[in-house]
């Protein structure tokens, strides 16, 4: 690796949840209040290299995000995304799965959701 990774860098005092596989840490530069990172412990790029294990990892540190926001910040919804690949705005390397919770009124109108990533393909109503 030529670079520094700071997710393989995680202090251990930001770690909300963890196992053998992936862990939880609040996201550095929140959208909204709460929002998380469900981040692999193996330094990965792509979610299509993970393994079996990874996969159900991360969907347990989704699960465990989801109840630490429940419980701390009572969100009325949720987004769950992925950027895979720098083409689709990945800027950290390392496979990262981002929870960020929503609430009623942080936007106008929601509809659409992750569709927004290109406004011009957005509205489909």
């Amino acid at each position: 690796m030529s670079q520094r990774c700071p997710f393989c860098e995680l202090g251990t005092q930001r770690v909300l949840w963890s196992d053998d596989q992936a862990a939880v840490v609040p996201d550095t530069y929140p959208v909204s209040p709460g929002h998380m990172l469900v981040i692999t412990k193996r330094h990965v790029g792509s979610f299509f290299e993970t393994s079996e294990a990874e996969r159900a990892s991360i969907a347990e540190g989704l699960d465990a995000a989801k109840d630490l926001l429940e419980r701390d910040f009572s969100p009325d919804a949720f987004n769950i995304g992925l950027n895979n690949g720098q083409a689709a705005g990945q800027s950290v390397p390392h496979l990262h799965v981002h929870l960020i919770p929503r609430y009623e009124g942080d936007k106008e109108d929601p509809r659409g959701g992750v569709r927004w990533i290109l406004p011009e393909s957005a509205q489909y109503w």
